[in-house]
């Protein structure tokens, strides 16, 4: 029965899944290591199994048995072909030590020409085994394809036959015998079983035992189960401040699913140990295990998702009304599964007709169809109030809705599909589409106790932003997951193992092959070089460089430095570990080589200049620099951009290649030393010697003014409209320096009041050449017989005044300037 297969696949999938691949590994290392296969048996069995792949009357059991036989002797040719791999390596660097093969017409010397064709004729011979092999795995693969092909059509053309319509009343006379059939089967099995001597005395002696096991089930069922509850929800209340809680509820929580599970199996047991309910009997014990499984699992995974409790870490963000639902909804469609698992154990549908089963599995696919519409309704309407409340849409949320309005699909159409009378594809995404949400939730669940704790272990507070590793972690469990919902969705567990298969031979690149196995090896020796590597740059960092006489920047260089080398030997020594050959990609890498050199010559010249600048260090973090138009303070140097601060407490992202290549100002990289010039300019007629000295005696009084050089006063020119001087001062901190010119400003303007010295100011005197006309008069009439006299020129005078600058004579602003 489907239904029953799908229930145990989705309570022990995991262990099929991680057992199945070992077991295929363990069987094809062992085969390895045992003798050359036996080519002549091989070649009987691959003609017989195509005379049957071609009658094609052979059944689906015929077919697997002979799938097995195929899948066992390809594993043993694929071990063959890697045989002799050393020995053959070894030989062609002997040959290739002999040097080139002559040209025609050339000749060598003997002694070399007969070891050359001395080892050309051993390379032949061991080469043979590897090339059999070959051509044998190619055939077993060939005849393991087409008995896929056969088995997934017959599994298709299954799928969509058509049974008689279960809301046909003829029908219904169909179910209704094979009910009563079985039911008068089952009675008659009882009924002999009581008057049989052998099995009276069978169950008196074991009815102490029975009665024990009856007594327990009843007091974990009505009071066990509801301790337990009470428990995990007191936990979950006071987790919600403590982690380790928390985490201890979280796993605790999966006793609501063990301890009533081994209730039920105690009851199943106690019946069998009866020895009174015959074969149908003992089927429906089996069947009831089945049915505590998928209830409580049930009952536990909608407690999960939907919790009784509102708390931030509910997978679903809804209200009390549609969480205390959707509890009720796991309760029915555990119910209803595992009723219908009892009820398809009870009348066998394997030897009932299309009739009858189609009209007893309706009822089942309609209930089950309207719960899986309600869960969808729940699973898009969280994402509906995730919109409302202006959140940002996760990828969980996105995928949340599909899977809710997938839900909605399936479950409206499944149906009505089954009442056309396509029961078995009914069926067959309905029931998978049921145990896929339960495993979703499953899921959730487990990424959440992997999150908090991970946030127990490391003291991750609410508001710090998400970690990684549970992220990774929570990836690396939904890709595991994939071949159990594979299981699931009606793949074959043969389709798995030849998907593994391929994944296993993996593919050629020249002489070299690369599997999962040579990845694997490479990923975990290059992640443990990268953690020591990692390690090594942390106690340099921490321990050793602090205590020499290095800079900050030359300890970050030194840093850096060795976690490139770290990384480049990681890799070296994880290509070697996985034995990937790489000369032949040496055509490809040059080749492509040449495009990317092309394309990245701008991030190579960056990096390369990056490497530069952290060993020559011509700049160092906290230098104030001047780059093209941008100023400000080096924040951060790494291999491919410098980011400055500017004094604007702007981040500008510079590339390293113009540090490299470009001209830089650096203002403090070797010392603080830097000179500030405040030009001032004094009215014509002023004391030249006074203005002087009073500017001298200003620059002196200054505190970070340096005695050597002194503060010097120049007298530049005769400008325009002021007699102009340079006050130009040396100080010992140049970032303070925009605060030194604002103070000698000061003091200039009270000094040059107190001294009666003038500050002037540029004038201009307007001359209009006919201001009557601007006043609208009449200009007096001129005599005609008078010729108009010549006009006079009149020379204007220009003055070329030049406003003189009052600012900082182009210095740039400190950074107390910002």
């Amino acid at each position: 029965m489907q239904l029953i297969r799908l229930c145990i696949l989705a309570l022990f999938c995991a262990m099929a899944s991680v057992a199945a691949p070992n077991a295929a590994l363990a069987q094809s290392t062992e085969q390895s290591t045992a003798t050359a296969p036996d080519y002549d048996a091989w070649r009987s069995f691959a003609s017989q199994a195509e005379r049957v792949i071609d009658a094609g009357v052979a059944s689906d059991e015929t077919l697997n048995d002979l799938r097995q036989e195929l899948v066992a002797f390809r594993s043993r040719f694929l071990a063959a072909q890697d045989a002799n791999q050393s020995r053959i390596a070894n030989l062609r660097e002997q040959i290739s030590a002999l040097g080139p093969v002559p040209e025609e017409g050339a000749s060598e010397a003997p002694e070399i020409a007969s070891r050359r064709a001395e080892l050309s004729e051993q390379l032949t011979a061991l080469q043979a085994p590897g090339i059999a092999a070959q051509e044998a795995f190619r055939r077993a693969d060939g005849l393991i394809r087409q008995i896929d092909v056969i088995l997934r059509e017959r599994q298709a053309e299954a799928l969509l036959e058509l049974w008689p319509s279960p809301l046909n009343p003829v029908n219904w006379i169909a179910a209704a015998d094979a009910i009563w059939g079985r039911s008068f089967t089952f009675y008659t099995q009882v009924v002999g079983a009581l008057e049989d001597p052998a099995a009276q005395r069978e169950f008196r002696s074991n009815l102490p035992i029975v009665l024990l096991l009856f007594g327990f089930a009843g007091f974990v069922l009505l009071r066990g189960r509801r301790w337990i509850e009470r428990a995990v929800a007191r936990l979950l209340h006071e987790g919600s401040a403590r982690k380790s809680k928390r985490v201890f509820a979280e796993v605790a929580s999966l006793a609501q699913i063990i301890v009533p599970v081994t209730a039920v199996l105690a009851v199943a047991v106690a019946l069998d140990l009866t020895g009174l309910i015959g074969d149908i009997g003992s089927d429906l014990t089996t069947a009831l295990i089945g049915f505590g499984i998928i209830y409580f699992s049930a009952r536990w995974a909608g407690g999960e998702m939907f919790p009784a409790v509102d708390t931030p870490q509910m997978p679903l963000k809804l209200p009390e009304a549609r969480r205390r639902e959707g509890r009720f909804l796991s309760h029915l469609i555990g119910l209803v599964l595992g009723l219908s698992l009892v009820v398809l154990a009870y009348i066998n549908p394997d030897v009932q007709t299309d009739a009858a089963n189609s009209v007893i599995l309706f009822p089942i696919l309609v209930l089950a169809g309207i719960i899986l519409t309600r869960f969808g309704s729940l699973m898009t309407l969280h994402a509906k109030l995730c919109a409302e409340q202006g959140e940002d849409r996760r990828f969980y949320d996105r995928m949340i809705n599909i899977l809710g309005r997938g839900a909605i699909v399936i479950g409206a159409g499944a149906p009505v599909f089954a009442a056309i009378g396509y029961v078995q594809a009914a069926e067959a995404v309905l029931f998978p589409a049921v145990i896929s949400l339960w495993m979703v939730a499953f899921l959730i669940f487990i990424s959440q106790t992997v999150s908090d704790v991970h946030d127990m272990v490391t003291g991750r507070k609410p508001d710090d932003p998400d970690a990684l590793v549970p992220a990774l972690v929570s990836f690396a469990l939904v890709l595991l997951s994939l071949p159990v919902f594979a299981l699931v969705w009606g793949v074959r567990l043969t389709e798995l193992l030849e998907l593994w298969q391929v994944l296993r031979e993996g593919f050629r690149i020249g002489e070299t092959r690369i599997s999962p196995t040579n990845i694997l090896s490479f990923v975990i020796v290059f992640s443990i070089g990268y953690m020591l590597t990692r390690m090594v740059q942390g106690a340099l960092g921490s321990t050793v460089l602090p205590k020499t006489k290095i800079d900050k920047g030359g300890q970050k260089a030194v840093i850096s430095g060795t976690g490139y080398v770290g990384i480049f030997i990681a890799a070296l020594v994880a290509i070697s570990t996985a034995g990937i050959d790489l000369s032949g990609l040496a055509i490809v890498a040059g080749a492509l080589s040449v495009g990317i050199g092309f394309g990245l010559q701008n991030i190579v010249s960056n990096f390369i200049s990056g490497l530069i600048l952290l060993i020559e260090r011509p700049v160092a973090e906290g230098d104030w620099i001047e780059v093209g138009t941008t100023m400000g303070t080096v924040r951060s140097i790494s291999v491919r951009s410098t980011v400055i601060e500017t004094f604007d407490r702007t981040d500008v992202i510079v590339p390293n290649a113009d540090l490299i290549s470009g001209t830089v100002t650096n203002w403090t990289r070797f010392s603080q030393i830097g000179r500030v010039i405040v030009p001032v300019g004094v009215a014509y007629g002023s004391d030249t010697r006074k203005v002087e000295r009073v500017l001298k005696e200003i620059g002196d009084a200054q505190p970070l003014a340096l005695l050597d050089p002194a503060p010097a006063v120049h007298f530049t020119n005769f400008g325009a409209d002021a007699l102009e001087f340079e006050l130009r001062i040396v100080i010992s901190d140049v970032g303070l320096g925009m605060a030194v010119r604002t103070e000698v400003r000061h003091q200039i303007a009270e000094r040059f009041k107190q001294e009666g010295l003038e500050i002037p100011f540029a004038q201009r005197d307007i001359w209009l050449r006919n201001p009557e006309a601007l006043r609208g008069d009449v200009p007096p009439p001129q005599a005609p017989d008078t010729p108009p006299e010549p006009a006079q020129p009149k020379t204007m005078q220009h003055d070329e005044i030049s406003e003189t600058d009052a600012g900082d004579g182009g210095d740039p602003d400190g950074p107390d300037g910002r």
